[in-house]
């Protein structure tokens, strides 16, 4: 009987830690971003379909990234020095696939926070688990030469974005309904 008590005590303190973790995000999202996430697999589907009207080599590469299938963040290790570039899908144009930049993963103790470092366009977030194959970003859109603002600071600068790990050295972020120019930004990684 003791047994029994001790291993339900136990899960009930399991079950509570992991709806701490999944509320966490939720308290820090503001009501727009949420509303992005909700709407994310029709913001997606219609930005890859106007995406299809862009230069074929562009429609490739796209192409080519979306039939990558999310693979689990168990095992693996984001910190360090990566590639990254953006694709911008939808909107203003079909679809726009810029030169590659460098970002950089860190680990701060709390989790893994991304800054992409050159290019004119710039990112500086957090990531919070949403599952074994996506987390969610939370971040700030800057200009290089300007210092980012803290996540939840307005609509100008708030970016939100599911990852997923799509390789042993490779991975994405998708930003639904961004605030500027298209209808779905992603940030692809390589190391």
């Amino acid at each position: 009987m003791v047994v029994l008590r001790l291993t339900l005590a136990a899960l009930a303190v399991i079950v509570a830690g992991a709806a701490h973790a999944d509320g966490e995000v939720q308290k820090l999202m503001t009501p727009a971003d949420k509303a992005r996430l909700e709407n994310y697999d029709a913001t997606r589907k219609e930005a890859m379909q106007e995406a299809m009207g862009g230069l074929p080599r562009e429609v490739a590469i796209i192409g080519a990234l979306a039939a990558k299938h999310p693979q689990s963040f168990a095992d693996f290790d984001m910190t360090g020095n990566w590639q990254c570039h953006t694709i911008k899908a939808g909107g203003m144009g079909a679809l726009v696939v810029y030169d590659w930049f460098k970002c950089k993963v860190t680990d701060d103790g709390s989790g893994w926070m991304l800054e992409k470092l050159s290019g004119s366009q710039r990112t500086k977030g957090r990531f919070y688990t949403d599952g074994d194959t996506r987390l969610i970003y939370l971040g700030s859109g800057f200009v290089a030469g300007e210092k980012p603002t803290a996540y939840g600071k307005g609509p100008e600068t708030d970016q939100v974005g599911y990852a997923f790990r799509t390789g042993a050295s490779e991975w994405r972020i998708e930003f639904p309904a961004p605030q500027y120019e298209s209808k779905l930004d992603i940030i692809e990684f390589q190391r």
